[in-house]
């Protein structure tokens, strides 16, 4: 069942990111972020005010937020900065290197995740994973040759680095994610509900600092649709990804590769709405990683 749900996941996940590119898309990044992350914690405020006033009620709705305590607001706080950064990393790279390069890099996710996996989690893959794996890295690397044809040349291009990065800190969070599901027992929904709580409070800092202060900033900042769209997709993809990593059989190498499917909505659909280059040559690599997915999934 838990790989279905990675399997919902994924498909979410897909929309988000086409959703992210057209919101990130010559706009002010950090606002952006911080209107989407909102816009999933003003998703999630109506189950903490019906956890609090009416808590039956939310329980037989599976959709119960439970007290936690300080501790554990201090892993999820964690958890927050992890992915802020990776966020903020993410958002950039997006804004300035087409979709169909950055999907694929953030693709590599599973890699570090599959490494982790191995050496904090002792899960022990097969000969086919291992396949699979090292598949989806080498269609990664084969993305870079393509990305040199649009004039994105991987050794020098900051934003490439940038995306990287970003591809790390997430992978580090999905590794994190177990521990907090599984080890402290937290469900999906208190989980998200503290998740963007925290990280709310962190993007307001940073833009305290970095952009309500510029004038010229908040006046290249546009509003769009696309904002709260990707904050709600976002919460949606992380209930069925939280919920599956409950399941005690889960393994969380598996189910990273299985997000990574998300890929496909990415590379075609987005390809053919933001009309970019080399569409035709770029499903050469996405062929690769999506076998190397079967694979995973297969073995």
């Amino acid at each position: 069942m838990w790989m279905y749900l990675g399997l919902l996941a994924a498909l979410f996940l897909g929309f988000h990111n086409l959703l992210k590119k057209h919101a990130v898309q010559g706009n002010e990044v950090f606002p952006v972020l911080l209107g989407t992350i909102s816009s999933g914690f003003l998703l999630l405020l109506p189950f903490y005010v019906g956890s609090a006033w009416y808590p039956e009620y939310m329980k037989s709705l599976n959709f119960y937020i439970t007290n936690i305590p300080w501790q554990t607001h201090g892993y999820i706080a964690i958890k927050s900065a992890i992915m802020a950064a990776s966020w903020l990393l993410a958002y950039q790279a997006l804004k300035h290197l087409p979709i169909t390069i950055v999907t694929p890099i953030r693709s590599a996710g599973p890699f570090f995740t599959f490494i982790g996996a191995i050496t904090i989690y002792q899960e022990k893959p097969n000969g086919l994973q291992w396949v699979g794996f090292f598949l989806i890295i080498f269609s990664v690397l084969l993305y870079s040759r393509i990305g040199k044809k649009e004039g994105i040349h991987f050794k020098s291009n900051k934003w490439i680095f940038a995306i990287i990065g970003a591809t790390f800190l997430g992978a580090s969070s999905g590794l994190y994610d177990k521990f907090l599901i599984q080890s402290l027992t937290l469900n999906p929904q208190t989980l998200q509900f503290w998740f963007c709580f925290y990280t709310v409070l962190i993007l307001l800092v940073i833009l305290s600092i970095t952009w309500f202060p510029n004038a010229e900033k908040r006046k290249a900042f546009t509003w769009r649709w696309s904002i709260p769209l990707v904050g709600i997709l976002l919460q949606i993809a992380d209930y069925f990804y939280f919920k599956a990593l409950q399941d005690p059989d889960a393994l969380i190498m598996l189910l990273s590769a299985i997000k990574r499917s998300q890929i496909l909505i990415a590379v075609v659909v987005g390809g053919l709405i933001f009309k970019e280059q080399n569409k035709r040559k770029k499903l050469v690599p996405l062929a690769g990683i999506m076998i190397g997915v079967f694979l995973i999934l297969y073995s």
